[in-house]
């Protein structure tokens, strides 16, 4: 028997504003509750790098052979291709976050936390949030690797870029918890849907190679994965140019996926039962 247990609807002491901060406080309860086992063990951080190295390591240097790549990267194949990398571990790690909450379904751990005072949508958006904090550190791992190999770091930019692909990891996240709390105990349907949607966006996106050069069906079905005008954001951040277009284009497709995520992560998280 499963315990299905609401928020409280709200009494006439109950302010927006304090219920705001309650908002606020079960969120940072929840923040703090799902980055122990990250703080506990770093080194599931760093053994995480190991494909995104991988291909820093064996597919970067190919790209030099590509036609039209030096052209699209401006001189510098690196430039273009490690914010493409960052953008992939965004995706790779935080669509799988919603593992965790599977698990936790299953062995009954979400059960016993939905029948706490805590706030629905803060179990959520802490743990969304939680997802900024292990992307931003392998991101920046990641930069601090490639830039012996010729890769300029332009400050200002990086740290935009930061924060776009931590705006990108609560979107991811909160869709893959959403899709988490969908499956329930079916996880051949998490993992499959996971997996069917993981590559077409990465191949779309233009992440690990230029789009420029494919076929005119290929251009026009990247117009539609939001990931392409991120991808597109994250080069010209990281290369110091905020007058590029695709700036404000990447973060507006940046800011949209972790609203629709958010929004449909904590419409799944109030109505779940366990």
């Amino acid at each position: 028997m499963t315990a299905t247990v609401l928020d409280p609807a709200p009494t006439p002491s109950a302010t927006p504003g304090k219920a705001a901060m309650k908002l606020v406080t079960d969120t940072g309860i929840v923040f703090v509750r799902e980055m122990r086992p990250v703080i506990r063990d770093p080194f599931s951080l760093i053994f995480s790098l190991g494909q995104p190295l991988v291909f820093l390591a064996l597919f970067g240097p190919l790209l030099t052979g590509v036609p039209g790549m030096e052209q699209a990267a401006g001189g510098s194949v690196w430039q273009w291709f490690v914010p493409g990398i960052l953008i992939m571990i965004g995706l790779f790690g935080t669509s799988m976050s919603g593992a965790n909450l599977l698990w936790e379904m299953q062995t009954g751990a979400h059960e016993r936390l939905l029948v706490t005072p805590l706030n629905r949508a803060a179990l959520l958006v802490g743990r969304a949030l939680k997802e900024i904090a292990p992307l931003v550190v392998q991101a920046a791992i990641i930069v601090v690797c490639v830039m012996p190999f010729g890769f300029r770091l332009y400050p200002l930019g990086a740290l935009a870029g930061m924060l776009l692909l931590a705006v990108f990891g609560v979107g991811i996240g909160a869709l893959s918890y959403a899709l988490a709390i969908a499956a329930k105990n079916r996880e051949w349907l998490f993992y499959g849907v996971q997996q069917t949607l993981l590559f077409p966006l990465l191949i779309l996106s233009g992440m690990m190679l230029p789009l420029e050069s494919g076929p005119g069906w290929l251009r026009a079905l990247s117009n539609f994965n939001p990931l392409t005008y991120i991808v597109d954001a994250e080069r010209a951040l990281f290369a110091g140019d905020f007058s590029q277009p695709s700036v404000w284009q990447g973060a507006l497709a940046a800011a949209v996926l972790a609203a629709v995520g958010l929004a449909v992560g904590i419409r799944s998280m109030r109505g779940s039962s366990g």
